[in-house]
């Protein structure tokens, strides 16, 4: 059963960066969905363009998949021959859970999830016509998101599509000001406290770097991807799709 989160309530828990261990594993289904404004409308409508994009005999990827929810939802939104879902994290403990929630609903309908323990930085993309960053990119070094990228577009077919979520930054300090300002709200209506708040800003500050949406773009652009549109924001979070 998912817990509720209450990891930044304890004092021990502001010490150290952020870490997606087993403590974090255990509320991360309650966790995402109380920090992250329209978490939940933006799994299951990435199941939908998914469902548009996806190619016969192809694969899709779940980069960065935690608990496999975004993976959950293509299997189910998804239906055509021969596609695969291979769902990558660095969390062996993500991918433990997502390894039970699999065998756990191995009779139900959808196509193969292929749940895979690895750095998505090692990951080769291949034979693919979906791939999913969903709040991951932020999490990788400035420096070396190019190149995942650049591999993720050379591994898409023609046709094939990336769908990013990030976390972003603005370039006016107003807005940037303003639109933390609401996000924090949110959490405070989700039920965390200033103390909660401040604490997970305080664990995420050295492994969690935000960049504006034309930063994203125009990497995006480089990395070899012909167009890049925004199709989702909620406050600080923005959702993209680019096409190969």
């Amino acid at each position: 059963m998912d817990r509720k989160d209450r990891l930044f309530e304890a004092e021990i828990a502001r010490a150290g960066d952020f870490v997606f261990d087993d403590r974090v594993v255990k509320v991360f289904p309650d966790m995402i969905n109380r920090s992250v404004p329209g978490y939940s409308l933006v799994v299951p409508m990435i199941g939908l363009l998914a469902r548009q994009y996806a190619q016969a005999d192809t694969n899709m990827y779940d980069l960065g998949c935690s608990l496999g929810a975004v993976s959950l939802a293509m299997r189910t939104a998804v239906r055509v021959d021969g596609v695969r879902i291979i769902a990558v994290d660095s969390s062996v403990e993500m991918i433990r859970e997502l390894q039970k929630k699999r065998e756990a609903g191995s009779d139900s309908p959808g196509l193969p999830i292929v749940p895979v323990h690895q750095d998505i930085l090692e990951t080769r993309i291949e034979n693919a016509s979906v791939v999913v960053l969903n709040f991951t990119l932020q999490f990788v070094a400035r420096e070396k998101r190019l190149a995942l990228l650049s591999g993720i577009a050379a591994g898409l077919k023609p046709g094939g599509v990336l769908l990013l979520s990030e976390k972003i930054r603005f370039e006016d300090p107003l807005e940037q000001e303003l639109q933390t300002t609401w996000h924090h709200d949110f959490k405070r209506a989700q039920g965390y406290s200033d103390l909660e708040i401040a604490r997970k800003r305080d664990a995420l500050e050295n492994v969690m770097k935000p960049d504006l949406v034309q930063q994203h773009k125009e990497r995006l652009a480089q990395a070899g991807f012909s167009r890049t549109y925004q199709w989702f924001q909620g406050f600080n979070f923005v959702c993209m799709i680019a096409f190969r």
